[in-house]
């Protein structure tokens, strides 16, 4: 047939069928097959033979028949898995995760009713059998690889190998491979590319500590061999998720002034709101006033389980594009349909809410302090971030096989676990723990890929521990609040309407661990067909197709019933909005309409300082004192000298952002402790000053400058734009070198050390490779 006559029929077929036959002319048999066979047959065998004698409703009589069973189960799996795997891929989506969901149950069914010797009383039998076959499948994989996750890892390195095959191009000999986004270099080496991992919540004086006592042994190898060094960054003001991203992806920290605000009414304007970042329309708005086109990513990047894009061209369950993975995305559905994906995780992830309830047991026995509560909608969603875990991997392993020139990718589990638990609790170790495996995988899996990856570690923040406001004094702050607001009759307010009595609305629910799953209802909602339909008729989405599950929309709808002021909670950060009066007010101005009001939240025992605007610029006001942030001058006790020689700049730049509250209000912190009290309910808490939620860690490659100390997630987009500059990643609008963009680039990375044919992350490093000024060092 003539090519070209072939060509012109396969476009004319739907996308979804040419991506289909892309996926299964790319599957062909290997010696790695071969062996993964061999060995699922052995553990099928014993899976099987557990499964049914544990089962009633499915038999199968005898040693031969058990035997006929699993070579049907392994013949019937090795048939239908890349059927299904090709349909994943072309449904994408919510379609691929239905398939994972049912994938093992069909295989299952298939094989019993193929078997005359066995028999199943039905498909609901059988999908009980089909994960309970899993489950155990997966305790006998993880006893045999001596909890390595060698499988997995088996798993995704075949993709990697499925999607440069799938995408045309042949693998060069080793150790050098070709990348599909740039020809290879003259001498024949891999271009470079950059991975950034975060690792959500995670403390500097944490990690280095755990590094010393031996429990991360793959930083530790990184650290010690001298490939890597670990500094710290201070986060300053707001220390949460989305700040620090907006300045790590965006390089502006402007519009960010903590995890949620409200944005007051404006004169024959909008009316006021709550701005919530995990929910996808706030974050996809907050992202248009970031966003110059020019963010970190902007050059071919890919963003993984982020709050904002950074201008990707490819953006993955990331928040402000509310996107699942679609059928360009076969590692999505590659995970959801492998038994050692979607279905491994979700039996990890079943064991880890057994084990956050004889955790949460076993602290109520023994009485520790302070300890939060660890049930409801937290022991629901915490499932979630540790298949997303997996998801992410096998995310990353598909970018690196396609040769994504810069990927940054979120890793959320510690931070979940650290709220309810407590950053340095067992468990919470146990997370931090996890992740360093994880660390090691992608390592292994970067030798396979497409670029020469070198590795970079971040946090965006770390953690804080102490009792909650409320555990602690029997209220809420938005009840202190109320109390202290409640005018004379006579006050008026700005407008000149009679002051309203004493109404506090507070904003302090649990909402950032909502946000990963209405980023993924939002998507499938805003599509189109009978699934989108259901799941906005389900979730009473809005007219967009939004879905905000969670306290969010609650709070939101209660600022709308005209409250004297808002009570905005980050952690033991809050923001205090008189809602009444327009623009943001001056102390001058709130002692006239809420008299007392200062005062009384300054000497309250649990608060230790309120920063508040006035005619001489912006004071930090304490029971004793006060200290006006323009100049360092100082009345009576200094308020700020419990939080650290850095307070005064945080707190003035965090001044100068957009919709900060009238009051700023952080909680005492117990000096020789360093405890806090968070204003909403979490013993592990950032979002304020105090303790270790400011000290962010940094882990690169060892031979690379740093351009002095790092302050603020602004200062590291600069340094992070700096080292993909001198990779050659990174060019200006105009095309100028990174030199003429006012970044430094003290070294010439092309020429560092550790340039010779080592696979990444192990990099020779100089014999001293001295820290920063004012950075630590775990090495």
């Amino acid at each position: 047939m003539d090519p070209q006559v072939d060509a012109g029929k396969r476009r004319r077929l739907p996308e979804p069928v040419r991506v289909a036959l892309r996926v299964l002319r790319g599957y062909r048999p290997t010696g790695a097959r071969t062996r993964a066979l061999v060995r699922s047959m052995a553990t099928s065998f014993v899976v099987l033979s557990t499964t049914l004698w544990l089962l009633p409703g499915v038999t199968a009589s005898g040693l031969v028949a058990m035997l006929w069973l699993v070579a049907l189960v392994t013949v019937v799996g090795a048939v239908l898995r890349p059927l299904l795997l090709a349909l994943a891929t072309a449904l994408g989506g919510l379609g691929a995760l239905a398939i994972g969901v049912g994938v093992q149950a069909v295989v299952m069914y298939v094989a019993l009713r193929l078997d005359p010797e066995a028999h199943v009383a039905g498909f609901a039998v059988a999908f009980v059998a089909a994960w309970v076959a899993v489950a155990l499948a997966a305790i006998v994989n993880w006893l045999a690889d001596a909890g390595t996750d060698d499988t997995f890892v088996s798993e995704t390195l075949r993709l990697m190998t499925r999607v440069r095959r799938t995408a045309g191009r042949r693998r060069p000999a080793r150790p050098w491979r070709r990348s599909r986004s740039a020809a290879p270099p003259a001498d024949g080496k891999l271009a470079d590319g950059l991975l950034i991992i975060q690792l959500d919540g995670v403390a500097a004086p944490l990690v280095q500590w755990a590094v010393r006592a031996g429990n991360l042994p793959t930083l530790g190898r990184w650290l010690r061999s001298r490939s890597h060094r670990m500094t710290r960054w201070h986060t300053g003001l707001p220390a949460t998720t989305p700040a620090a991203q907006a300045g790590l992806l965006h390089g502006d920290v402007r519009h960010v002034p903590a995890y949620r605000w409200y944005e007051k009414a404006t004169a024959g304007g909008s009316p006021g709101r709550l701005v919530v970042t995990s929910r996808p329309r706030d974050a996809a708005d907050i992202e248009r006033r970031l966003s110059t086109g020019s963010g970190l990513l902007r050059d071919g990047g890919v963003s993984i389980s982020t709050a904002f894009s950074g201008d990707a061209s490819t953006s993955l369950l990331t928040v402000s594009r509310a996107g699942l993975p679609g059928r360009s995305t076969p590692g999505y559905a590659a995970f959801m349909t492998s038994p050692y994906g979607f279905a491994r995780a979700v039996v990890l992830s079943a064991g880890q809410v057994l084990r956050e309830l004889h955790e949460a047991r076993r602290q109520r026995v023994r009485g520790v302090q302070p300890r939060g509560e660890r049930r409801g909608s937290y022991l629901a969603l915490r499932p979630l971030a540790s298949l997303l875990n997996d998801l992410n991997v096998s995310l990353i392993a598909e970018q690196m096989a396609r040769g994504a020139p810069v990927i940054f990718c979120d890793f959320v589990d510690y931070d979940e676990v650290a709220h309810h638990a407590g950053p340095a609790r067992p468990e919470a170790m146990a997370a931090l723990e996890s992740l360093d495996h994880t660390l090691g995988i992608l390592e292994r899996l970067a030798g396979e890929a497409a670029r020469r990856y070198h590795i970079v570690v971040l946090s965006d923040h770390g953690q804080s521990q102490g009792a909650t406001f409320r555990q602690r004094y029997g209220e809420s702050l938005a009840q202190v609040v109320a109390r202290l607001a409640t005018p004379p009759a006579a006050a008026p307010t700005t407008d000149g309407r009679p002051a309203p009595g004493g109404t506090s609305v507070e904003a302090a629910g649990r909402v950032e661990e909502w946000g990963r799953v209405n980023t993924l209802l939002t998507e499938v909602a805003g599509r189109g067909g009978v699934t989108a339909a259901a799941t906005r008729a389900a979730m009473r989405s809005g007219p967009a197709g939004e879905v905000s599950l969670g306290p969010a929309d609650r709070e939101e709808a209660a600022t709308r019933t005209d409250p004297q002021t808002v009570v905005v909670a980050s952690g033991n950060l809050a923001m205090i909005y008189l809602a009444h009066h327009p623009g943001k007010l001056t102390r001058e101005r709130i002692d006239v309409v809420a008299p007392g009001l200062i005062d009384g939240l300054a000497t309250h025992p649990g608060i230790g300082v309120v920063v508040v605007d006035s005619a001489a610029g912006p004071l930090a006001v304490g029971p004793r004192g006060w200290h006006r942030l323009r100049d360092g001058h100082v009345e009576g006790d200094d308020p700020l000298l419990p939080y650290g020689p850095r307070a005064r700049r945080d707190l003035l730049r965090h001044q100068t952002m957009e919709h900060v509250g009238d009051l700023v209000v952080i909680s005492a912190v117990d000096p020789s402790l360093e405890e806090v009290a968070a204003f909403e309910e979490l013993v592990g808490c950032h979002g304020g000053l105090g303790g270790w939620q400011t000290e962010a860690l940094l882990v690169h490659p060892a031979g690379w400058a740093q351009n002095g100390e790092l302050v603020g997630p602004d200062a590291v987009h600069r340094q992070l734009l700096a080292w993909l500059g001198q990779l050659g990643l990174r060019r200006s609008a105009d095309g100028a070198p990174p030199e003429q963009m006012g970044l430094a680039a003290e070294t010439d990375l092309a020429a560092a050390p550790g340039r010779s044919g080592v696979p990444l992350p192990v990099m020779a490093a100089p014999a001293e490779a001295p820290a920063p000024s004012g950075a630590g060092s775990a090495s």
